[in-house]
């Protein structure tokens, strides 16, 4: 939360620089370079998103604005394939762009091979590619995970989010959407078992009232038969007397 907080805070600050500064191309390509260095700052399509730093795109420091996007979308490797048409980044923002880099792949796979993070940000051996994840990712609070040494890997725990691309918040708009239509589905069958429940709740109540009436008109059958039987055995019983005085 406390990340979330000071991600929120940071893009504000440069909202408004960005905005200060109106059209001023060389005072944009200077928030830019700043906001890409900050080390702190994750997340950049809100910046992006501003009208006037889209107008770089038609100016003479429009490579800012690609630079902004890489920083938003892409990673170290993505940078080393264009570096010939985009500023030279200085060592904070290729810090910057390989912690970048971790969260891209952590997003795509729970287990991260050493050889292919190695491989992705230009690191030599084992120790320099541990040192890295442990003290500027782990404890600087994007990602949280396990590095295992047996197996050469690192199991992604949890990773923060990069900026989402333009193709993809259709595909996630998509997903959200039959989330919702799943989910509603499922309270639906909820709603239908609670339901059932229910009746058969009033089933049971049911038959339990209609066992103990069946109990009850029982007991009162019986002792209606043993009135009579009672009845029936005082009457012999004043017979037998009778019968006996009549002997006498």
């Amino acid at each position: 939360m406390d990340m979330e907080q000071n991600q929120s805070e940071i893009i504000d600050h440069f909202i408004k620089q960005a905005s200060v500064a109106a059209s001023n191309a060389s005072a944009l390509a200077s928030i830019i370079t700043e906001a890409t260095s900050h080390p702190l700052l994750f997340a950049f399509s809100e910046i992006l998103a501003l009208p006037n730093v889209l107008q770089l795109d038609s100016s003479e420091n429009s490579v800012y604005l690609d630079m902004l996007q890489l920083f938003a979308h892409g990673t170290w490797s993505d940078y080393k394939s264009n570096a010939g048409r985009l500023p030279q980044l200085v060592p904070e923002q290729i810090l910057k762009l390989k912690q970048l880099t971790v969260l891209t792949m952590a997003d795509t796979y729970k287990v991260l091979p050493y050889d292919q993070l190695m491989q992705e940000l230009d690191v030599t051996n084992v120790r320099e590619l541990e040192d890295f994840l442990i003290n500027e990712c782990m404890y600087a609070g994007i990602v949280r995970g396990k590095l295992d040494q047996l197996q050469r890997c690192f199991e992604v725990q949890v990773a923060a989010g990069r900026d989402l691309r333009p193709a993809q918040l259709g595909n996630m708009i998509h997903t959200l959407s039959n989330w919702l239509s799943t989910s509603e589905n499922l309270l639906v069958t909820i709603q239908e078992k609670i339901k059932w429940a229910d009746s058969m709740g009033e089933i049971d109540k049911k038959h339990r009232k209609d066992v103990e009436e069946k109990v009850e008109e029982v007991k009162k059958s019986l002792f209606k038969k043993l009135l009579t039987v009672s009845r029936q055995t005082s009457t012999l019983g004043a017979m037998g007397r009778s019968a006996l005085n009549l002997v006498e």
